[in-house]
């Protein structure tokens, strides 16, 4: 095992284990996956303020998330099919986070049930919600995870319909997987992640397989996802959904601070700056250059976090100091899990941690809760770019 330092290194050893189709679904936009890129590359366009000759003992990365106690102001992103990265995937991502004192929010597309998680874990996950067309399945769906105790709803808005991920359609990526020869070949050469599969019978989507109507096998599954997703999603079914869940409720995939103000009188727990990890609307900006704007737009109306392109301490420490609350990491996490299961979420975590740690030492700031725009050097085309 080589000395892993960065996750970085993570998405190496992810990339040699894991299925091509599976890699490539972590790994990829839509279109040109300009967006995809963006998210990473304009976080290198903001410098960091070194400070010197200043208290740098007794540091503190402790913050809240919604009133929650954390150990560090980063969640781990929901994430579908997780289950196919690594057997059993959000149940190993879930202790990992819990653990760690960290928050877990698993996807309505989630190979692993919410009830298979909560036996598997001993404290409050979050749950992301997909909104369909069928109310049945919505309610019921919105139940269970108020019977597992999950303690916050995250309802994602940005994806009505889906974008064009070209990655996916070539690799016949589907619900469940095309299995044709070239997949086929592929599959059979990753033996350290078929005999994972082999182990579990966690195979298919557990939140949708024997729940929703007609689907009780992974047969109908690919026809009945087609068919869901809601394209008339808007703000009275959100307050539906808001007043059927009852609970904390983060608003995920707000872009536009038209968007963020609605929220905001909407009432919103949290809104997540979040462009879907540039799997949706390519074309759009980073999530990190529009977080001020959001920031400007609400201000501490509503609690914000930020979501899409974090692969370091540094960028969470970046997105902090440029007026998020909180932060999100995906592909950081899933990386890790591709690459060493549990463990590898956990050795994601711990880079994360202690980048942000140096940073911030670095900088001059003893509390995270403290870092702020007198950290950084933000490029000033950001204030009047794309006006």
């Amino acid at each position: 095992m080589p000395v892993i330092t960065s996750i970085e290194d993570l998405k190496r050893i992810h990339k040699l284990r894991a299925p091509r189709m599976f890699y490539d679904y972590a790994e990829s936009g839509s279109y040109t996956e300009q967006t995809f890129r963006e998210n990473t590359t304009d976080f290198q366009q903001i410098r960091l303020r070194q400070k010197v000759a200043v208290d740098m003992s007794n540091r503190l990365l402790a913050s809240d998330m919604i009133g929650q106690p954390v150990t560090m102001p980063v969640g781990l992103s929901p994430v579908g099919m997780t289950g196919m990265q690594s057997a059993d995937g959000e149940i190993k991502a879930a202790r990992a986070a819990e653990a760690f004192g960290v928050p877990f929010c698993l996807s309505t597309m989630s190979i692993s049930s919410i009830e298979d998680v909560a036996a598997h874990t001993s404290r409050p996950f979050m749950f992301q919600l997909y909104v369909m067309r069928d109310q049945e399945f919505l309610e019921a769906i919105i139940n269970r995870a108020k019977a597992a105790g999950c303690s916050a709803l995250v309802l994602t808005l940005d994806l009505q319909i889906l974008g064009q991920r070209h990655k996916d359609l070539k690799n016949g990526l589907s619900a469940p997987p095309k299995l044709t020869p070239s997949a086929m070949l592929d599959l059979a050469t990753r033996w350290r992640w078929g005999m994972g599969m082999l182990r579990t019978k966690r195979r298919f989507f557990g939140n949708i397989v024997g729940h929703a109507k007609g689907v009780a096998d992974a047969s109908n599954l690919s026809s009945w996802t087609a068919e869901q997703f809601d394209p008339q999603l808007d703000w009275t079914k959100i307050a539906r959904i808001r007043d059927m869940w009852g609970g904390k409720l983060i608003l995920k995939g707000i872009m536009d601070e038209d968007d963020a103000r609605r929220a905001a009188d909407f009432g919103a727990d949290a809104i997540i700056v979040s462009n879907h990890g540039g799997r949706q609307l390519d074309g759009a900006l980073s999530s990190i250059k529009m977080l001020p704007r959001i920031v400007a737009a609400v201000g501490d109306r509503v609690e914000i976090h930020m979501d899409s392109g974090i692969r370091s301490g540094q960028d969470a420490l970046k997105a902090l100091a440029m007026g998020a609350h909180a932060t999100w990491i995906g592909r950081a996490w899933l990386y890790g899990l591709g690459a060493m299961g549990e463990k590898g979420v956990t050795r994601a975590l711990e880079i994360i941690r202690a980048e942000m740690d140096t940073t911030m030492a670095l900088c001059g700031e003893r509390d995270i809760r403290n870092v702020g725009r007198h950290n950084l050097y933000v490029p000033t085309a950001w204030a009047t770019e794309y006006a």
